[in-house]
């Protein structure tokens, strides 16, 4: 890239690139080079935005742990709307499967990005919790309106659908393939203990 041109959004193309290399390789191979690489911009470049590797890393997961957030947010006030399973799956596969697969492996391979997520976007943020915490209050509320038994335990509930995607994120699935997969795992959940 010549010198002197101005990229728009850099953080967020360089972000996206992370998860490319990520997707396409172990973590322990994650170097600034290779993200830039991937990215099509000098290697200057990322250490011009951020004072280090690391600090590049923990601007990812937190970028990526609030667009988490973000999308689950409003899934607990939908409590009584649709179905329970749609509701459910179509709040965790409303973030890119290319960005839970990415943040996940990163932080397997990395467990103190959590607490540097945390302290920036408070407790329960990092990851995966995000969804679990929103699944749990979601299906408590639907209990409390009697569309989940009253015996359904919602946190258990909610650790099963967060373990399906880890699942599926750790194994690479990207596809739609793997959006089938979750969905699946979703209904079987419901299927069980939860009434469509």
């Amino acid at each position: 890239m010549p010198r002197g041109v101005a990229i728009p959004e850099v953080r967020q193309q360089l972000f996206a690139a992370v998860e490319r290399v990520i997707a396409g390789a172990e973590p322990s191979r994650l170097t600034g080079r290779a993200v830039t690489r991937e990215a099509g911009v000098a290697t200057g470049l990322l250490y011009a935005h951020f004072a280090n590797f690391d600090a590049f890393l923990t601007g990812y997961a937190v970028d990526r742990a609030f667009q988490i957030s973000g999308e689950v947010a409003g899934l607990p006030a939908r409590a009584g709307t649709g179905t329970v399973a749609g509701n459910v799956s179509e709040a965790v596969l409303a973030t890119p499967l290319g960005t839970l697969l990415a943040l996940t492996r990163l932080m397997v391979f990395r467990p103190q990005l959590a607490a540097e997520v945390e302290a920036v976007l408070g407790a329960g943020t990092a990851g995966l919790q995000a969804v679990e915490h929103a699944v749990a209050r979601y299906l408590a509320a639907e209990r409390q309106l009697g569309r989940v038994p009253a015996g359904a335990d919602p946190e258990a509930l909610a650790l099963a659908v967060v373990g399906v995607l880890h699942h599926v994120a750790l194994s690479g699935g990207t596809d739609s393939a793997a959006a089938t997969r979750i969905r699946r795992a979703v209904d079987a959940l419901a299927d069980y203990g939860v009434p469509r």
